[in-house]
């Protein structure tokens, strides 16, 4: 490619992205009427929250309930052509839909607003055109605010498209922090892959009950280095009266080679060491190892007896690096 042509690549990049930048801001600026009202229908709503459209609208209905599915609101999405052979069984009393169409005249649709207002089951309307049947025909109306599409014959739908997605995003989000959801409660929906892993708490990871090398103050440093080797972790926490008091490293068996068997673990031990609590996010601890060149984490409880123990080998099986 010439340079020429690679400048007029990103002219065409930078101006896609500027329109639909821009109708989106507008949008913020302008929200429909009827968003708050449509948040707390989806509160509370007993059942699921259906989204259904067709071709391109309907590729965003998915992404809209995949999101709303997995940021705790329970939901599906229903094609509509397959809802007028059969899948109309899916969506019940007890149930939302959220039916999206741009020009609010998609044929496909009709069977799904009639079976929605036979059983009075409440509908969100996302189009752009305020006066369409999909419109007159919802309880709730979101309509997108008149933008030109991003392409160069103004016709592909792509500025529209992006201003559902992100008013889906928008409503998804509002019902989210409305219903008070935690990352926990998000970690449920996420068990794995790297949201999963950043999620996890410490208690979920750690190692407990007699994998923990923990030795008493007094015990002599022959003893400790037996308890040190059984468990191998490279590392043994000391108690006093149930409470960590300190933590002997192979680096504290460095420090102190000379007379190691003439003393006791407390008086090897690094005294108030770092330590984590149970709740705690695991990446939190490993930021921890990480800053402080350590590899291994007491967990206490708020006695300050010990707990647990997280290894920065666990952080990185479960997918934290």
């Amino acid at each position: 490619m010439t340079e020429d042509q690679i400048a007029a690549i990103r002219a065409t990049a930078a101006r896609v992205l500027r329109t639909e930048g821009e109708a989106v801001t507008a949008m913020a600026d302008a929200l429909p009427d009827d968003f708050a009202p449509a948040v707390e229908a989806i509160l509370a709503t007993r059942g699921r929250v259906i989204l259904s459209g067709i071709g391109k609208s309907g590729h965003i209905a998915r992404k809209i309930s995949s999101t709303f599915a997995s940021t705790g609101t329970p939901s599906a999405f229903v094609h509509p052509a397959e809802a007028s052979h059969g899948d109309l069984g899916m969506v019940t009393p007890g149930d939302l839909t959220i039916l999206i169409s741009n020009s609010g005249e998609t044929a496909e649709l009709r069977d799904m607003v009639a079976h929605v207002a036979r059983f009075a089951i409440p509908m969100i309307a996302i189009s752009g055109r305020a006066d369409s049947t999909l419109m007159r025909a919802a309880d709730y109306r979101l309509v997108l605010p008149q933008a030109p599409e991003a392409c160069v014959i103004g016709m592909a739908p792509t500025t529209s498209t992006t201003l559902t997605l992100a008013l889906g995003d928008a409503l998804a989000v509002a019902t989210m922090e409305r219903r008070g959801f935690l990352p926990e409660n998000f970690r449920t929906f996420h068990p794995g892959g790297k949201l999963g892993a950043q999620l996890s708490k410490v208690a979920q990871l750690m190692h407990t009950g007699d994998a923990l090398p923990l030795v008493p103050a007094d015990l002599p440093m022959a003893d400790t280095l037996i308890v040190m080797s059984e468990k191998s972790f490279g590392i043994a926490g000391v108690t006093e009266g149930g409470r960590l008091v300190g933590v002997i490293s192979d680096g504290d068996l460095r420090r102190n080679i000379a007379h190691l068997m003439d003393r006791t673990a407390g008086q090897v031990a690094t005294r108030k060491p770092r330590v984590i609590a149970p709740d705690d996010l695991a990446a939190e601890a490993m930021a921890v190892m990480s800053g402080n060149r350590i590899t291994a984490l007491f967990v206490v409880d708020p006695d300050g007896q010990p707990i647990g123990l997280l290894h920065l080998h666990d952080c990185l099986r479960a997918g934290l690096a």
